[in-house]
């Protein structure tokens, strides 16, 4: 996201001494993406960040496809998930691609014995229930119902929660996360038709800076293996930085819908956005007000991309018998639309309480077996008279 951020102490130029109070050199970090060609941010350690004590085990998490070719619409009734106290151990990927991983987390604990780092993918974390902290090395975000959490790629982490009733979407990119291009202008800034701004960002807070050594668990996720490393000094001992590459948090419930006289495509809805997938937010609005307009959608054929719904609150306008963490999937090949009746159904109406994230691959998507495991089975023929 294109918005320079600062938190701490920072010298007055980059790259020149900072000196703690001692007398000793602080430790300079570049952390940045794309070589040195994407955002980055510059942070300044107590520490030096590279003292590895000890590498010890590695667990292969790669998701493993139960359903490589499918082509057939799924249900899957997302909250029958059991959730588990540890956070890394609650998530499931149940879709994924080379692109990026769809998955489902049900944590009970907050994370406190270790910190999590993925070095191949940026994180969007969709909160459907609990509330809690975002902690990194650049500081806190409070979170709760309704926030999109973006984690940048190598950023480490932890998550505190403040209950055990806690639901996560989990989508990992293999991809940067933007914002949609089309709602900034040539220095980054968002334009006035973009159906939210800066303002409605939740940017990182309240720096804890730990002066610490010892030896500290990050849990760190490469090419689809977990590692295992102990570093000799506390991964947040960061006293300032500065820069344009850091997590933020972002709510639905702050999303402005775009609405229009005929009923209006997904994109308006579009909220996030990589060269493999886009992320949309279904929410509350006023339907179309021409005066014949069908506020349902139209049939429409997935031909390039596969479309991921998850269900979030309210009634789904143009679904039957679908139900809060429901996830629904049309995969590419073949049309799908609203279910019978809801087409009529939406002739007159004024408004809807939906609310719902929109995953759209440009690949299609594998199934895993925890995903067969919510399947409904019998999604496919719902569109039957």
């Amino acid at each position: 996201m294109p918005l320079y951020h600062k938190l701490g102490k920072i010298p007055h130029k980059r790259h020149t001494i900072f000196k703690k109070e001692d007398g000793t050199l602080h430790y300079e970090q570049l952390f940045g993406t794309i070589g040195f060609d994407g955002m980055s941010s510059l942070m300044y350690h107590l520490h030096r960040p590279t003292m590895v004590k000890e590498v010890g085990k590695t667990l292969d998490i790669q998701p493993r496809a139960a359903v490589e070719h499918n082509m057939k619409s799924r249900l899957l009734k997302g909250l029958d998930l059991k959730p588990v106290d540890d956070y890394l151990d609650s998530r499931k990927v149940i879709l994924f691609n080379s692109d990026v991983h769809v998955g489902l987390a049900a944590p009970k604990k907050s994370m406190t014995s270790y910190f999590y780092k993925n070095a191949d993918a940026d994180e969007l974390l969709f909160i459907h229930k609990g509330s809690g902290t975002l902690k990194t090395l650049l500081g806190e975000i409070p979170f709760e119902y309704g926030d999109y959490l973006l984690i940048p790629r190598g950023m480490i982490y932890q998550i505190h929660f403040d209950t055990e009733d806690n639901r996560l979407l989990v989508t990992e990119s293999y991809h940067p996360v933007y914002t949609p291009k089309r709602y900034r202008n040539w220095f980054g800034q968002h334009l006035e038709h973009s159906p939210f701004c800066e303002r409605d960002f939740k940017l990182p807070q309240n720096l804890q800076t730990h002066d610490e050594q010892g030896e500290f668990l990050i849990k760190v996720k490469k090419q689809g293996q977990l590692h295992h490393l102990i570093y000799a000094s506390h991964p947040f001992d960061v006293v300032g930085w500065d820069g344009y590459n850091y997590p933020y948090g972002f709510s639905i419930h702050d999303f402005e819908p775009i609405t229009g006289r005929v009923h209006q495509p997904p994109p308006v809805h579009q909220t996030f956005e990589t060269g493999a997938f886009v992320v949309c937010s279904f929410c509350p609005r006023l339907y179309d007000y021409h005066p014949e307009a069908i506020p349902a959608p139209y049939n429409h054929s997935n031909i390039d991309s596969d479309e991921v719904l998850y269900y979030v609150d309210g009634d789904f306008m143009s679904r039957k018998n679908i139900d809060q963490g429901y996830i629904s999937l049309h995969p590419a090949g073949i049309p799908h639309g609203p279910h019978p009746g809801t087409y009529e159904a939406s002739i007159g109406k004024k408004g809807t309480g939906e609310l719902a994230v929109m995953i759209d691959t440009f690949k299609p998507l594998q199934l895993t077996q925890q995903a067969l495991d919510l399947d409904d089975g019998k999604y496919y023929q719902s569109w039957l008279e």
